[in-house]
């Protein structure tokens, strides 16, 4: 690439419309779907899927660009929006009809307006299965559409290869079979077919089979997986493994199918899907129009509630507004809830509880939370206090407290094989860590392995001094235990004074369960809740604090005990070795003259003699 070119991209990067797309990459997610390129005018110029939309979208905006048609459409990009589904797969089926909708302009490569191709099962007696990019309504059932030609050759394959299957395009009924007029073919000879054109089989032991191919393409296929891994299994055992690897080959395919995705099924059309979700401030609402088996409009939008508005009507303005703007007519409309419109002539309302449109549902209400998470993390990202905010206000509303808890302290006890008893202390201010202000306490008072004890001490002397020295309290207290730990920390604040001032909480290891003083039963927090992910980030961080610290001691602790046996080595002598060789096997490995320069030679000798016994 040319030196220009990379000058010109400098320039791009540091147009005023920068600013604007570095704010909508940023909060792009790491998640598979579709991306869409406007220019000044809002047109649509580019159409993309990706695994990873922020990975994708964000390697157009590097300096350096591969080619010259990428460094024209970047020089034109004035907005970005985006849709997220649940595969690779489903991307690239939304790309596709994306591409279709709109005819971007630099989308040269996938302008020919074919189609994915799909499955079908035909509407005749003794029905064939093919594949085809035609749907017609007669009555035949389609299955798909597949990502690629290949993934559909590779599954009528499998498929013909379980069933036989005629593949033949006789017109065949019962008159025809009874005349004769057919005679089988080569695939009735290999095996392939059991030749239902001369009556050598049943039409009921053919619909068998097709019965079992429909479970398989609709996904249905637990049972005929059991059944090839059973034979996979047999074959083995019979030592005939050519046979086994062949069933296996089979298996592998199926595992796989069952797994394919596809964002619309292609027999639905024409329907109107709405998802909602709000907060306290805004009322947020996707909406996605089906046509033609595909997702022909995706859009979401944000409402400003000015009262208390419900959501059933704040849904029912969004529906008006989105069938007017896109001109809808669609009879059908999913939705979470009805709305505060009634159902007329015109359409109805739909509320799925399973299948296909069960599915469209789920995948508008992922966009819907998307975009309200996006516009949150663009909200604290242009205002890093508003999420501090936030989480503060969270933790306060689900430990009942008075007020904020802007300053917390957590406290652990390290008291490992009973040696070196030790406590830290460490402290979190706007919900983020103050390391200036953690604290490591020796357990002075208490002998042995008493938690409680030491618990109590380290409590007792840590806010009687902040008292003494009128310095600042915190809000939150978290005790690392259960009940018995917190309720001695409750005991020395309560005779401190500051039970009325201070919340004080404990958090049991096994379940995360969070105690107050005073009451059996405990508040159990969801796995993903703010409040829970920063008290477990205090007791973390206080655990890793105080386990450090208690190494540290008995790191130093066995060194001292071993230079101390040797006679004729004072305190003045370790000091300048540990401080030197920090261990007893760096000194072992440091030579007589090191020594000897360091400590002199008199007892550098009698150092290296005791060393080597």
């Amino acid at each position: 690439m040319s030196d220009n070119i990379t000058r010109d991209i400098d320039r791009i990067i540091n147009d005023d419309y920068k600013e604007r797309l570095s704010s909508i990459i940023s909060i792009i997610p790491e998640k598979p779907g579709c991306y869409q390129y406007f220019d000044s005018k809002g047109t649509i110029i580019y159409v993309g899927k990706a695994k990873n939309l922020k990975k994708r979208v964000s390697s157009y905006f590097n300096k350096t660009l591969d080619n010259r048609k990428t460094y024209v459409l970047v020089k034109q990009i004035q907005d970005i929006k985006y849709i997220v589904v649940d595969t690779e797969e489903d991307a690239l089926h939304l790309e596709n009809s994306l591409i279709k909708q709109y005819r971007p302009r630099y989308n040269v490569m996938l302008k020919d307006d074919k189609t994915y191709p799909s499955i079908v099962l035909k509407n005749e007696y003794f029905p064939r299965i093919y594949q085809t990019r035609n749907l017609v309504k007669d009555g035949s059932h389609y299955f798909g559409p597949y990502s690629s030609i290949h993934t559909a050759r590779v599954m009528l394959q499998m498929l013909k290869e379980l069933y036989p299957i005629r593949t033949c395009k006789y017109p065949l009924t019962p008159e025809t079979i009874k005349q004769k007029k057919y005679k089988v073919c080569l695939q009735y000879h290999i095996k392939r077919c059991k030749g239902p054109c001369e009556g050598f089989q049943s039409l009921e032991e053919y619909n068998e089979n097709i019965s079992q191919i429909k479970e398989i393409l609709k996904g249905n296929i637990s049972k005929i997986s059991r059944l090839l891994f059973d034979q996979m299994k047999e074959l083995s055992s019979e030592l005939k493994f050519e046979e086994a690897q062949l069933i296996k080959d089979k298996y592998d395919t199926i595992e796989n199918y069952r797994g394919k995705s596809t964002v619309v099924p292609p027999m639905l059309t024409n329907i109107d899907v709405f998802s909602f979700t709000d907060n306290e401030k805004s009322a947020y609402i996707n909406f996605m129009h089906i046509g033609n088996g595909a997702i022909v409009q995706a859009y979401t939008f944000e409402y400003k509630k000015k009262l208390d508005e419900p959501k059933e009507e704040l849904l029912g303005l969004g529906i008006i507004e989105m069938r007017t703007r896109f001109k809808s007519n669609a009879r059908e409309i999913i939705v979470p809830f009805i709305p505060d419109i009634e159902s007329s002539d015109n359409f109805q309302f739909t509320i799925p509880q399973k299948g296909d449109k069960k599915k469209l549902l789920e995948l508008s209400e992922q966009n819907v939370k998307q975009y309200k998470l996006d516009k949150l993390k663009q909200a604290e990202k242009l205002n890093p206090e508003q999420r501090t905010t936030r989480i503060l206000t969270t933790i306060q509303k689900d430990l009942h407290m008075n007020i904020l808890p802007m300053h917390i302290e957590c406290f652990d006890n390290s008291n490992i094989q009973g040696t070196n008893p030790v406590a830290a202390c460490v402290v979190f201010k706007k919900a983020k860590p103050s390391k200036r202000d953690y604290r490591h306490f020796h357990i002075k008072t208490v002998k042995g392995p008493n938690d409680f004890a030491s618990m109590q001490e380290v409590v007792g002397r840590r806010y009687t001094r902040l008292l003494e020295e009128n310095q600042e309290l915190p809000q939150l207290i978290i005790i690392d235990g259960g009940k018995g730990q917190l309720n001695a920390a409750t005991e020395i604040i309560k005779s401190l004074g500051l039970l009325d001032r201070i919340t004080i909480i404990g958090l049991a290891k096994r379940l995360e369960e969070i105690f107050f003083p005073n009451d059996s039963i405990p508040l159990i927090l969801d796995k993903n809740s703010e409040t829970l992910k920063v008290i477990q980030q205090l007791r973390d961080e206080a655990h890793r604090f105080g386990i450090t610290f208690h190494r540290q001691l008995r790191s130093k602790n066995q060194i001292a005990s071993e230079l101390d046996d040797i006679k004729g080595i004072g305190e003045k002598t370790k000091t300048i070795l540990l401080r030197k060789y920090k261990s007893v096997k760096r000194m072992k490995e440091a030579t007589e003259n090191e020594l000897k320069e360091l400590i002199g030679e008199t007892k550098a000798t009698l150092l290296m003699n005791e060393l080597k016994k």
